[in-house]
């Protein structure tokens, strides 16, 4: 189930997964992550074997939320792009269609810039995909 009113079939999940596959490759990132806006996740890509995929969703759906609340307070819709650095790994997590969470970890392998300009396609890919089965 995908939030209230999308269900997430086999060929969806493939296609889903494809994408954030695709991500990965040409983002040079290690790993990346679609999540329902209530922490569920959707799909995932890459090197996702050592996480506690089931924490990484929950938490990040709980950043958007809590940088939902910051947005409000001053006055905006929302901040839908959050960036990350840590001292190894580095997080982008952008707000998806306003259903998903695209979270993508990568390390020193790529760049910002070049996570965030496949991160656009990816979103785009995303969205056609919810607008599809959104309409079935």
């Amino acid at each position: 189930m995908l939030g209230t009113d999308l269900t997430l079939y086999d060929e969806e999940e493939r296609r889903l997964s494809g994408v954030l596959a695709r991500l990965c490759e040409e983002s040079k990132s290690r790993a990346a992550f679609l999540i329902d806006k209530s922490g569920q996740l959707i799909a995932s890509a890459g090197e996702t074997s050592s996480l506690d995929t089931t924490s990484l969703a929950s938490l990040a759906a709980g950043n958007i939320a809590a940088t939902g609340g910051l947005a409000q307070l001053l006055g905006q819709k929302e901040f839908s792009v959050l960036f990350h650095e840590g001292e190894k790994d580095n997080l982008h997590i952008t707000v998806v269609a306003q259903r998903g969470i695209l979270v993508v970890l990568f390390d020193r392998r790529t760049s910002l810039g070049l996570v965030r300009l496949r991160v656009k396609r990816a979103a785009e890919d995303i969205g056609q995909a919810f607008s599809e089965m959104a309409a079935r």
